[in-house]
């Protein structure tokens, strides 16, 4: 049987182990944390949205970015101070705006199939993960917020999306607990949410049980390829060890740079902070007065999702401020703002902060596929929508692997059957 390492246990790591399971692989799944999903699979919104697969690489992006930079609650941060690896990946950023129509249809179809194959795997090996299938609204309070996702909508649509326009009266029998003033909405219903920490961990135990191999506390001190082998040596405590595989999967987040760069490889993904609150419904009033339904307020940059009867969770901002995972007070309590603003019933008294990294190359799509070494192969860079997109880029980096006549042998035969979807642009 073929050994395959895969590095990361976050989303796109246990969805890549599961779908290299699947095609008949032995996967060892190493992460430096005690447990799956510790990082940036923690805490985040809670989104599957194909209805938010818009790409960010616009002007405008640009510019309210260079409006905000000196607006500590801003939806969008920069720190000023000079990097090269943040300078230049904006320098990317920006040349890669031609591609946003592209991008933009390509992300919205492999959401789609990546919706299914998650409930799939939940489904197949039964665990819970807060799942509530209600759809997601998008909210606008300005008439040109509106206009653009208007326009958004048509690329959407092209991408496989159903989703319809909501007048503001329609807006509040969808989510009777929303209150404001609106210009109108967006309403998805194939969307849904669920708590990505509960789904990553609910599978990390399921391939574990199906035989999957977990290194979780180690730390992967270095890794070689050749030719003939995948060489990784790992630690834990004071104990190191060598072990040799067939191939490797790189699915270590904002760490991916690194360890490409010691492999011979270019994966250029920024640690782009956002954070959130995770809102304790302690008291009945709070219950009735949280939504059910799941919120995206594009201007504000807040998505927001229901995880059981005592949990509210709103997340969002983007601060590009490098490796640093600090949570901010000023970050914080434009989030908790939010909530009082639309949901005055709701406590706010127990709102648990958290901070993560997202991986987001400039572009804003996943590497995905193999690197220069033909052992070597990468699903990581998915940004803020990882969540959203980790069940297909599985599916297609495993079927990458199992189409590697390297890893596989001489003859090149695949072992499995193949089930990826074929995408443009991943790479």
């Amino acid at each position: 049987m073929t050994r395959i390492a895969v590095i990361g246990a976050g989303i796109t790591g246990v969805t890549t182990a599961s779908s290299l399971m699947d095609r008949g692989y032995e996967v060892t799944l190493f992460d430096r944390n005690r447990y799956a999903a510790m990082q940036t699979s923690f805490a985040n919104g809670g989104q599957l949205s194909a209805s938010n697969a818009e790409t960010w690489n616009r002007l405008s992006t640009v510019f309210k970015g260079m409006k905000w930079m000196m607006t500590r609650g801003a939806p969008l941060l920069i720190n000023p101070r000079p990097s090269w690896h943040k300078y230049s990946w904006m320098a990317e950023f920006i040349a890669a705006i031609p591609q946003y129509r592209a991008n933009t249809v390509e992300t919205a179809r492999m959401a789609i199939a990546a919706r299914g194959l998650l409930r799939e795997k939940a489904d197949r090996f039964g665990f819970d993960f807060d799942c509530e299938n209600r759809g997601i609204l998008h909210i606008y309070t300005d008439k040109a917020e509106f206009d653009h996702a208007t326009e958004v909508n048509r690329l959407l649509a092209e991408g496989g999306l159903t989703r319809r326009a909501v007048a503001p009266e329609e807006m509040r029998q969808i989510e009777p607990a929303l209150s404001g003033e609106f210009y109108g909405g967006y309403y998805t219903e194939s969307d849904f949410t669920g708590d990505i920490h509960r789904y990553t961990t609910g599978l990390a135990k399921s391939i574990e049980a199906s035989g999957a191999v977990l290194r979780f506390g180690t730390d992967v001190e270095d890794i070689r390829a050749d030719d003939k082998e995948v060489r990784i040596t790992w630690s834990r405590n004071t104990e190191s060890q060598v072990e040799t595989f067939d191939g490797i999967v790189v699915c270590a987040g904002v760490e991916s740079r690194a360890i490409a760069a010691q492999l011979g490889d270019r994966v250029n993904v920024y640690p782009v902070k956002g954070y959130s609150i995770t809102v304790r419904l302690d008291d009945e009033e709070s219950q009735r007065a949280a939504p059910w339904i799941s919120l995206l307020d594009d201007e504000a940059k807040v998505v927001t999702s229901r995880l059981g009867k005592d949990r509210f969770r709103i997340a969002g901002t983007a601060e590009f401020n490098g490796y640093n995972l600090d949570i901010r007070d000023d970050r914080i309590r434009p989030l908790v703002k939010w909530c009082e603003r639309f949901f005055p019933g709701v406590s706010t008294e127990h709102a648990i902060p958290w901070a993560g990294l997202r991986p987001m190359m400039p572009n804003m799509m996943p590497k995905v596929g193999q690197g220069v070494r033909d052992r070597v192969f990468y699903n990581t860079g998915h940004g803020h929508l990882g969540w959203t997109l980790s069940a297909v880029t599985a599916e297609m980096v495993a079927e990458t692997v199992s189409e590697s006549r390297t890893v596989n042998g001489s003859c090149g035969e695949s072992l499995g059957t193949s089930t990826a979807l074929r995408t443009q642009g991943a790479m």
